[in-house]
């Protein structure tokens, strides 16, 4: 595996553990809605997706009810359930070794503003060149869009890297399908919301378990 001269990291269930606030939002908006909702076992599985995929595909509502689910989601999460959140176990070490080795920039599908105030809180802002995310009016949210406009920013930046030495981190199938769209490899991680039969069928090119396994594989 060549070396890899820029990393790109997904955000919720990478660097993060997100899932208390964003299934206290998932539920808050769909109580809003009059509907029912899943157990807490069963929305953690949709954990990392756009919201419209998760309120969608994820807990099937009609189109004309996600964009009103979505709505009520920020109305909790913006305010409380952002800060509902962690840094992982490891993860602020980790950065400072990928740091050293590579440029990092942050690919995530949660809007820039949040995952900018999510990294802010954390003290993490500084460790990225670039922080891209999804846009608020939703025409950027899929991982591919993310990823493209990240390469985009970083290169107006004067950062660039060759396909082969560029690499997507992430823990959904999401991160892995996104980065083949750009011909990048994508290495999976295993302490956030998939498995590793998830990330093995989408094409990850390696699997690390923890934090300290990352840095060898890339």
């Amino acid at each position: 595996m060549p070396r890899r001269d820029l990393v790109l990291l997904d955000l919720d269930g990478t660097l993060t553990d997100s899932a208390p606030g964003i299934v206290a939002c998932i539920r808050y908006a769909l109580d809003g809605l009059g509907l029912p909702s899943p157990d807490d076992a069963v929305l953690r599985t949709f954990l990392g997706p756009p919201l419209a995929v998760t309120f969608g595909q994820g807990l099937g509502l009609p189109p004309d009810l996600v964009d009103a689910a979505i709505a009520k989601y920020r109305e909790r999460y913006h305010d409380v359930g952002l800060y509902e959140n962690a840094v992982y176990p490891g993860v602020e070490h980790l950065l400072g070794v990928l740091g050293g080795q590579a440029t990092l920039a942050v690919a995530t599908s949660k809007p820039t503003y949040s995952a900018t105030l999510i990294l802010e809180h954390f003290d993490l802002a500084g460790r990225f060149a670039f922080i891209g995310g999804a846009d608020l009016a939703g025409e950027r949210h899929d991982k591919a869009a993310v990823i493209a406009h990240t390469l985009e920013e970083l290169a107006c930046r004067g950062i660039t890297a060759p396909v082969e030495r560029t690499v997507m981190v992430g823990d959904r199938e999401h991160d892995v399908l996104g980065a083949a769209r750009h011909g990048i490899d994508a290495v999976g991680v295993l302490w956030g919301y998939g498995s590793a039969d998830e990330l093995t069928a989408a094409g990850a090119v390696a699997l690390a378990d923890t934090p300290a396994d990352l840095p060898p594989l890339l």
